[in-house]
């Protein structure tokens, strides 16, 4: 393995973790009136409601997609009945719908937000980084479905599960999982690794915000109390 290999995926990970968590944490401490997701919709509905729905769903699939076929244990896997191959055609099928319905959508954002003028005036830089970051994060993720199919029989997803399982265990020798590995998968490994990095710089700060309402669902009544004398 080369020093860059290492870096990449023995350290860079922990640095992308680090500035997403404490990222976050800084922005929300210091800039709570930024965090939002500062909506266009005032401006122009258009393809707006289609295009985030779209964009939702098949960013919030993949996410979870990832999170847990990366880190659900092999043997968990097996005793279920369910074979490497299987699973990774499974994958391909999920990660390939999702991954065109986000792209879809997210085409249709990026339209909607360069040929309107009223939204592209108040349009940042960083709203254009995030959303063309997406956009090739998305491309490379479809690229490698092609690649999955073609080598089958699961031994790519099973060392892209133990890199990932040793990552999050701690464990120094991640890299070494997946020194052989497709560049096209490793490309895509990093483009998703930096948008963790950059995420609390943008607006997609308000997905904290996303998981936090479903603390609405279990919190205690409020009550209220009449403000008329008498009562």
């Amino acid at each position: 393995m080369s020093l860059s290999h290492q870096f990449i995926f023995g350290i860079y990970p922990y640095i992308c973790g680090a500035l997403f968590l404490l990222g976050s944490l800084a922005r929300f401490d210091r800039e709570q009136y930024t965090w939002r997701s500062e909506s266009s919709q005032m401006l122009s509905m258009g393809t707006l409601r289609i295009g985030s729905n779209l964009f939702h769903l098949g960013i919030i699939g993949l996410f979870f997609g990832h999170f847990f076929g990366m880190l659900t244990p092999p043997e968990i896997i097996h005793a279920l009945g369910v074979t490497a191959s299987q699973k990774q055609m499974l994958a391909v099928i999920a990660g390939g719908t999702l991954g065109s319905i986000g792209l879809i959508g997210l085409i249709l954002l990026i339209h909607r937000r360069l040929s309107n003028d009223r939204v592209r005036a108040t349009s940042r830089g960083r709203d254009f980084l995030v959303l063309f970051w997406i956009l090739a994060t998305l491309l490379l993720g479809l690229s490698t479905v092609p690649l999955s199919i073609e080598h089958s029989d699961g031994a790519t997803m099973l060392k892209l599960m133990a890199w990932a399982q040793h990552l999050v265990t701690f464990q120094g020798n991640a890299p070494a999982f997946i020194a052989d590995v497709s560049m096209v998968f490793k490309v895509h490994m990093f483009m998703g690794m930096t948008l963790f990095a950059i995420f609390p710089f943008t607006r997609l700060v308000h997905a904290w915000s996303g998981f936090a309402s479903v603390g609405y669902l279990v919190r205690p009544w409020q009550v209220v109390r009449s403000r008329r004398i008498g009562l």
